[in-house]
């Protein structure tokens, strides 16, 4: 498989083992800090395996980075234009799409992407990321339902909201038609300091 920047799957294995090194995990470390069991983790970093857009985003969360860094290199410029055919797309089978609109930034742990949901999908729950993340949603058409540490928010066409990423949160749109929402992720840092 290739992600839409040409990337492969053991391009992404490769970019994975080398964070896992990068932040002295071992291979059994990395799977109980990310909840994803040991042979799916072996089997990602291999290539061998397609990891779902939960399973990255537990991966990435547990490296103390973004999915979005995980699939592209920083960029140096000053000034980034993405043009549509160069945004990052992850594709879950489940029934959603992410894409990634903002570029990867040296030291900037900053995310905004763009997600459609298909009627009825649920995209499922993602592991609190480090302390002091923040999240802000907008729903561009179609209705989300956002549940934060069990507490559940249905937002309709129109409406936003902020939650901390440090807590448990999960995605779903419980309509009869695609929804399509924004999303802007700034990570905390492992010191308690908050990029983007």
């Amino acid at each position: 498989m290739l992600f839409s920047n040409g990337l492969s799957m053991s391009g992404l294995g490769a970019r994975i083992r080398a964070a896992r090194g990068a932040a002295g995990l071992s291979l059994d470390a990395l799977a109980e800090v990310s909840g994803v069991s040991r042979s799916m983790v072996s089997e990602v970093e291999r290539g061998t395996k397609t990891p779902s857009v939960l399973v990255l985003d537990r991966l990435a969360t547990a490296l103390g980075t973004s999915i979005a860094a995980l699939l592209d290199e920083p960029v140096r410029d000053a000034v980034v234009v993405l043009r549509h055919a160069r945004q990052r797309v992850v594709r879950d089978p489940a029934g959603w799409e992410r894409r990634i609109l903002s570029p990867v930034l040296p030291g900037v742990e900053f995310e905004f992407m763009r997600t459609t949901i298909g009627a009825g999908v649920d995209a499922g729950e993602f592991a609190p990321h480090q302390p002091g993340s923040r999240e802000y949603v907008a729903v561009e058409s179609g209705r989300l339902r956002l549940t934060v540490d069990g507490d559940e928010q249905v937002l309709d066409t129109g409406d936003s909201i902020y939650f901390p990423g440090d807590r448990r949160h999960a995605f779903a749109n419980p309509g009869s038609t695609d929804c399509v929402y924004y999303l802007a992720m700034a990570l905390g840092q492992p010191n308690g300091a908050v990029h983007g």
